[in-house]
């Protein structure tokens, strides 16, 4: 099936305490956004990227990919006002019967073992949606109380979150909602079962200043990429 992966570029450096948008800060010496692309192409060798940035880094954006000499297998477009409007932008450049892979920008470590596993299960079910189990003791805040739950069934959500393009593309659809969180939130109000695919947990979401540290180290320590 043809593949295609909707990489979601659009945040600022505002947690990162920096004035350049996160998915361009430099991860040993390479834009964040530089490793997330790789990683999709060495995934396999047909597929197709769609970089979905926000309209004032578009440039810097084609500047990146001219780089890796990667132009012929990757578009670029403008983001929108939210999420869902950024990946309802993308979804423009997907064709039927195909795989569709979306991906937060700034989680550069995802390896191509996960994106492999994601696809095989979307083939097979119609969707992966990568998670990894809560580590930390959990409580809900509901103001003046709260109380603990158990742990062992929350579910921390990841990307890329992945679907059969008949299922994604008729999601998006729907008119937006502030219950979308993420694509499988979408996929789910259109009355679609999502699965679940185990996920990793050096899959990281680059957001803090202490996350670039976690993600240098464990590219020096090359454990990133099973």
């Amino acid at each position: 099936m043809k593949k295609y992966a909707v990489i979601v570029a659009g945040g600022s450096g505002q947690r990162m305490g920096s004035e350049v948008p996160k998915q361009f800060l430099l991860l040993k010496g390479k834009p964040l956004i530089q490793y997330t692309v790789q990683a999709f192409l060495l995934a396999y060798v047909d597929m197709q990227i769609i970089l979905v940035l926000p309209v004032q880094q578009l440039a810097n954006g084609r500047d990146i990919i001219k780089k890796m000499n990667a132009e012929e297998r990757v578009q670029i477009i403008a983001g929108g006002a939210t999420r869902f409007d950024s990946v309802k932008n993308g979804l423009q450049l997907v064709t039927p019967s195909s795989i569709v892979f979306v991906q937060d920008g700034v989680r550069c470590l995802v390896s191509q073992t996960l994106i492999r596993s994601c696809y095989e299960q979307a083939v097979d079910k119609g969707s992966a949606v990568p998670v990894v189990t809560a580590t930390d003791s959990i409580r809900i805040d509901e103001g003046a109380d709260h109380y603990p739950i158990d742990r062992n069934k929350i579910r921390i959500v990841q990307t890329p979150q992945t679907f059969q393009s008949n299922v994604l593309l008729t999601a998006f659809e729907q008119e937006y909602d502030t219950t979308f969180t993420d694509e499988a939130t979408v996929v789910e109000a259109a009355g679609n079962k999502v699965f679940l695919i185990e996920g990793e947990y050096n899959n990281l979401k680059i957001t803090r200043p202490i996350d670039l540290f976690i993600a240098e180290k464990l590219l020096e320590m090359n454990i990133h990429r099973p």
